[in-house]
């Protein structure tokens, strides 16, 4: 059984670890170095549009997150979403849960659209969007990630 419900600070530090060990594993995100409960936190306060929601299964133990924040470009109308699942546990249904309460709080918060921008080579992420309804509208080339990789970018939307 999969419950969702939103972050609270207190999730920050279990957030903290499982984004670190998706970035750890390398290949899906575009986020690199070391991520803590600090950075978290500020990102979890860093803009009153934002939503976070967690997926624990029945023992309390993460099993993955989602967040919704302003899109810079287009703030009033549009939020980016971000979804982390832990390693391993991926396509068992966290994402789609948590999508259902994410896309409500977008709702609830005013935006007309979601934007995902997704590693082009990030195969289950691309089909994780793809699924929920998404669909293509851009494409960034050559992105330099803070490590200085170098990957494409696609960008879809879900629209409200």
């Amino acid at each position: 059984m999969i419950h969702v419900r939103p972050a609270a600070r207190a999730d920050a530090r279990a957030i903290a670890e499982l984004l670190q060990e998706v970035v750890d594993a390398g290949g899906t995100t575009a986020l690199t170095g070391q991520v803590s409960r600090n950075d978290i936190l500020d990102w979890m306060q860093a803009s009153p549009r934002a939503a976070w929601h967690i997926a624990e299964d029945e023992g309390g133990a993460l099993l993955g997150f989602q967040w919704i924040d302003p899109m810079v470009d287009e703030p009033e109308t549009c939020a980016e979403i971000a979804t982390f699942a832990r390693v391993g546990r991926t396509g068992l249904g966290i994402g789609s849960r948590l999508f259902e309460a994410t896309r409500e709080a977008a709702k609830r918060l005013g935006y007309t659209w979601i934007r995902a921008n997704i590693r082009a080579d990030n195969a289950g992420g691309l089909a994780y969007y793809q699924s929920r309804g998404f669909e293509d509208y851009g494409r960034i080339e050559g992105y330099r990630m803070a490590d200085g990789t170098v990957v494409d970018k696609v960008l879809k939307r879900y629209d409200l």
